[in-house]
């Protein structure tokens, strides 16, 4: 509104031809009249249109006063209906200016040279509006868009840290409860064995303590991990098939009879794949010695063309006898579940063949393609 006052100003300031209205201080106040409108021009445009045009009439037909270059505030108020309004509105918009050009140019010069010009200034005018209109919609929407993306990425990373969260909760679970199952065991046999089998008393010390270090060297690798503000260090891989033997024999040292049997054509398998199957066959192992009261386990894998079945049977109590397969708050068949689905997989538990015993059955993916991967 300033700029404008500026603007209308200077006709009223500069040197004039004597032949010429004069700049009288009743000409500059309705001048000022005119543009005192605009201030209200966001919140009113169609009234603060009205008011310029009457405004910019009077100042016309009742005062003889020095003219303007352009009609200032008639533009501004043109150019913001455009911007704001709705279609309904800058159409009649459109129709009352043209009535007022037209009205205009005929108590001036009449010419046609004059009304093209207006016509043209005033759909400047509408031009410029609608076109700021486009940018600030599509501001808008880029805008939305972007904060649409921060949220779904914000969504996503919290999603992430969940799943790394329950990862790592099923790897220090499967850690820790085969460990200290293995060395329970270990260290309710050792005081029976010391009485009369030195020497087996001393194999099972020596498992304990050799199960303990494992876990605790399992331990600090998954801790180091987490400790982001440390430089990266090298990290022992993921156990895999390949370490079922060393972990099928601490079971049998004072624990149950342990077979392991692999059948298909067997071959080697994304390390991911392996790892899920080592703590597959580790929770299920875990449950047999804490739980089955079992004296002969038999872990098998089978090697199907896409998937891999693997499969954990003991003689123990079954579902049916006295043994508890998950006591309160366990998340072992659970965590087996867990990453049986994340491999596409299933995983089933129930009673062992003829209903005795007990047994885990877990089919995993392995396509081709996968190993491939």
């Amino acid at each position: 509104m300033l700029l404008v006052q500026g603007a209308t100003t200077i006709p009223f300031v500069v040197p004039r031809d004597p032949v010429e209205s004069p700049a009288s201080w009743p000409a500059y106040l309705l001048t000022t009249l005119i543009n005192v409108p605009l201030v209200w021009r966001r919140r009113a445009p169609v009234p603060v249109m009205f008011g310029v045009i009457a405004a910019g009439s009077a100042y016309r037909l009742a005062l003889d006063g020095p003219g303007q270059p352009l009609p200032y505030a008639a533009l501004i108020a043109v150019y913001t209906i455009a911007l704001i309004c709705s279609p309904r509105v800058r159409l009649v918009m459109w129709v009352v200016v043209t009535v007022a050009i037209v009205g205009s140019v005929a108590l001036n010069t009449t010419t046609v040279k004059e009304l093209l010009f207006a016509l043209f200034v005033f759909g400047a005018a509408v031009a410029l509006g609608r076109l700021q209109a486009t940018r600030q919609a599509y501001t808008a929407a880029v805008e939305d868009r972007a904060a649409q993306l921060e949220r779904a990425n914000r969504i996503e990373a919290e999603q992430a840290a969940a799943r790394e969260r329950a990862r790592i909760a099923r790897e220090m679970h499967d850690i820790l409860s085969h460990a200290v199952s293995i060395m329970i065991v270990q260290a309710e046999a050792g005081p029976v064995a010391v009485r009369g089998a030195p020497a087996r008393a001393e194999a099972a010390f020596e498992a304990i303590a050799d199960t303990g270090r494992e876990a605790m060297a399992q331990l600090r690798t998954m801790l180091g991990v987490l400790r982001t503000e440390e430089v990266a260090q090298p990290r022992a891989p993921q156990p895999g098939i390949g370490e079922l033997p060393a972990l099928l024999d601490r079971v049998r040292t004072g624990g149950p009879r342990v077979s392991y049997e692999r059948s298909g054509e067997v071959r080697e398998l994304p390390a991911a794949l392996e790892a899920t199957v080592h703590r597959v066959v580790q929770e299920a192992l875990t449950n047999v010695v804490r739980h089955a009261g079992a004296s002969v386990v038999d872990v098998r894998l089978d090697y199907g063309p896409r998937e891999l079945t693997v499969t954990v049977t003991d003689d123990g109590r079954g579902p049916g006898g006295e043994r508890v397969r998950e006591p309160a708050g366990g998340h072992g068949l659970i965590g087996i579940r867990e990453r049986a689905a994340a491999h596409g997989g299933t995983a089933w538990t129930g009673p062992g063949p003829d209903g005795r015993g007990f047994s885990v059955r877990v089919v995993l993916v392995a396509s081709p393609q996968e190993v491939g991967s």
